[in-house]
């Protein structure tokens, strides 16, 4: 029979002879492990005798999850068993485990077999080539004098970068884990150490416990040490990881905890130390965050951090922040509601920052609805905000010099009503109508230069008009011209309250025809307003995009409450300057500038960046001027450049620096060159901070980690692979 398939039902077996039958009856048995249908398509199939079948000439065996090609395939009844002649390609239909092999012998239901010659390949990454491979209980492939690697191995012969040879290795498929006897590690063919017995991870398992890859680290704070990580697995749901950190001048434990739940997710990690820096001191940090789904449409959310002293999280590089925040947080948003309940917990790291007169206990409560009534149309919003902070301090009377008190706490009640309402004309210009009222009440104690409490009623009115024209040129370019205006309305006056909370405003696009730019409301813009400018956008046929946006605000009466370098204080705003270019090739600008009267900066921020595949640079600069409300006493410029290039396919270097253009010297530096291919990646950084103060002094860092991928990460980028030379 020529490519002839036999596929085992009973219409079709009662068409064969009965010497056949017999044969053929026992046979579904040697191509199936599970209950099913086989199938055995070949070039030919005959009977030799009573009890062979023989199958030759590009012969396919499929039984269950399992694909088997070979040159000629024996059932031998008598011994219920499958002698195979190769070459042998044994494959399962996740596509995560194929076998090679010259020859072998099966037993009837592919639970035990012996293969000549043999290479496994797991998962398209990792293949270890053996002398012999045995499979037993359909679970356990054992390997005997084999050889082990991720890396590309070419016809030429070449030793692979790395490899581990061993006497016996043992894959569970079940546990998906590889066991070495007698492991001998080999770079380019020269043994590095030896192990009696390791384990490692079956690629295709993504948590497993065991020894994490160690990485190496020399730093002038910490001295040189090693970090050397465990991963333990919990269960299905949570693992642990811990990471002892040895140095010439410091002991660390760092740890990581992960737990997942059928709602939500929890997350810890933190580190213990005793350093040089701080002799017979214990250091450490925790942060901490998770998240749950509740009922009616609730989430609950967390985050903790916490450190024992100001430089730790610097010193062992866990973090840059110098304000800690700690919340509890429950929300819930819908299409015409919103919720949030929390409460926060602020520690500042900052030098010169007492952490008993700041304000550290804040808890906020919020609601806000939306209804579209039909009777005189628009979008009707009710908001109500409760507020308050905490500081520690228990004096009413200003001891440090800033002007306030030192222990002041506010409670703050605040509820606002307000109605929108949009037209379209059919010349195209948009007319909005804004309208609303508002209530605050402030409670304020342990502040003996203010009276005890506090209101103000605010009504609001706005009306805002745009014209956006459209117009597309002989190019294929689309420009958008849109004029607008804005003439507003606040009543009401300031109370005698604090500004705990409106210290800092910022003035750009997102707020721009806002009735009240502050960020809280202990304070509001007063008095009659008009803001107008001007918005352009072009988008080219080649995918080039610009934007550009001037800006101003005019007003009645001076807003003494903003800072100089906001660009809100006084009746005339400063000129806000805003743009945007982005094309298909990578390049991307944006800028921000705010304008004096004499076109002279008081503030100013702009980002440049060029990526491709091979490349990314970028430079970010920022201008502020000397603003003694925002407790600047100097011009702040800085520069920051940070940079990527992949030199060939194996080699990529990074670099970044901050350069303080006041004080004309850096602030931080570093390179970074990594070398990657499909079986191992190393990374070498070189890092220096130069800055310093009573807590900190200037720290140079170099670190090392090696990592052997298809063990311990994805190798499946192929643009790193090696290519074999012919």
């Amino acid at each position: 029979m020529r490519r002839a398939a036999l596929i085992f039902a009973p219409l079709r077996l009662a068409l064969l002879g009965l010497g056949l039958l017999a044969v053929v009856l026992a046979l579904p048995r040697a191509l199936t492990a599970q209950d099913g249908p086989a199938m055995l398509v070949a070039d030919e199939i005959f009977l030799e005798g009573a009890a062979r079948l023989v199958a030759q000439g590009r012969v396919e065996a499929l039984a269950g999850t399992t694909r088997i090609t070979a040159r000629k395939i024996t059932y031998e009844r008598s011994t219920d068993t499958l002698v195979i002649e190769g070459p042998i390609h044994l494959e399962s239909a996740a596509g995560d485990t194929t076998i090679l092999a010259e020859s072998g012998q099966m037993d009837s239901r592919f639970q035990s077999a012996i293969l000549k010659g043999a290479r496994l390949v797991l998962d398209q990454q990792v293949q270890l080539a053996a002398h012999q491979l045995a499979r037993a209980e359909g679970r356990y492939l054992q390997l005997y004098k084999t050889a082990v690697t991720s890396c590309h191995i070419c016809a030429t012969g070449d030793a692979p970068l790395w490899q581990i040879r061993a006497r016996r290795v043992v894959h569970d498929a079940e546990e998906k884990q590889l066991y070495f006897e007698g492991a001998q590690v080999l770079v380019r063919d020269v043994p590095v150490f030896y192990l009696p017995y390791l384990r490692l991870p079956d690629p295709s398992l993504k948590r497993a416990s065991g020894f994490m890859i160690p990485s190496f680290s020399s730093s002038s704070v910490l001295g040189t040490g090693v970090r050397t990580p465990y991963f333990i697995r919990m269960g299905a749901h949570r693992d642990l990881t811990l990471a002892p950190y040895v140095s010439t001048k410091a002991r660390s434990l760092e740890f990581s905890y992960r737990q997942a739940f059928a709602q939500g997710d929890i997350g810890f990690e933190g580190a213990l130390s005793r350093d040089d820096t701080l002799p017979g001191e214990s250091r450490g940090y925790l942060f901490a965050e998770g998240g749950f789904r509740l009922k009616s449409g609730f989430n609950l959310s967390f985050d903790l951090e916490a450190t024992r002293d100001d430089s730790y999280l610097l010193d062992y590089k866990y973090s840059e922040k110098d304000r800690l925040d700690s919340e509890v947080a429950l929300t819930r948003a819908s299409r015409d509601s919103y919720t949030t309940a929390a409460l926060v917990h602020y520690h500042s790291l900052r030098q010169g920052e007492d952490n008993a007169t700041l304000p550290s206990v804040i808890g906020d409560f919020s609601h806000e609805i939306r209804r579209f009534p039909r009777a005189f149309g628009g979008e009707l919003r009710l908001k109500g905000k409760v507020h308050s902070h905490y500081r520690y301090s228990d004096r009413d009377t200003d001891t440090d010099g800033d002007g306030e008190s030192d222990g002041r706490d506010v409670a703050r009640l605040s509820a606002e009503a307000s109605w929108q309402r949009l037209w379209t004309r059919p010349s195209g210009v948009q007319a909005q109508l804004f309208t609303g009222l508002a209530f605050d009440s402030f409670s304020t104690t342990q502040d003996s230069s203010r009276a005890t409490t506090a209101s103000e009623l605010t009504p609001m009115a706005a009306l805002a008009l745009r014209w956006p024209l459209h117009k597309l040129s002989r190019g294929g370019a689309h420009h958008v011209l849109e004029p607008f205006a804005q003439l507003g309305w606040v009543g009401g006056s300031t109370p005698d309250v604090a500004n705990d909370e409106s210290t800092r405003v910022e003035f750009d696009e997102g707020n721009l025809l806002d009735l009240s730019r502050f960020p809280a409301q202990d304070r509001r813009e007063r008095g009659a307003m008009l803001a107008y400018g001007l918005n352009w956008s072009r988008q080219g046929p080649t995918g080039w995009m610009s934007s550009l946006t001037l800006a101003q605000i005019l007003r009645r009466q001076h807003q003494d409450d903003f800072s100089v370098s906001s660009g809100l204080s006084g009746r005339h705003s400063d000129l806000l300057l805003s743009g945007k270019l982005h094309s298909q090739n990578g390049v991307s600008l944006t800028g921000r500038a705010l304008l004096t009267k004499d076109l002279s900066l008081s503030k100013a921020e702009a980002r440049g960046a060029w990526t491709g595949q091979r490349y990314g640079f970028g430079a970010s600069y920022v201008w502020l001027g000397v603003d003694p409300q925002e407790e600047r006493t100097s011009t702040v410029a800085e520069l920051s450049l940070d940079g990527r290039y992949r030199i060939s396919r194996h080699w990529t270097s990074s670099t970044h620096m901050v350069y303080d253009v006041t004080a004309d010297q850096a602030a931080e530096a570093g390179l970074g060159l990594q070398y990657r291919n499909e079986c191992v990646k190393i990374d070498l950084s070189l890092s220096r901070r130069f800055t310093s103060s009573t807590i900190l002094s200037p720290a140079t860092e170099m670190s090392l980690t090696v990592g052997l991928l298809g063990f311990n990460a994805s190798s499946r980028d192929t643009t790193y692979a090696r290519q074999c030379k012919d």
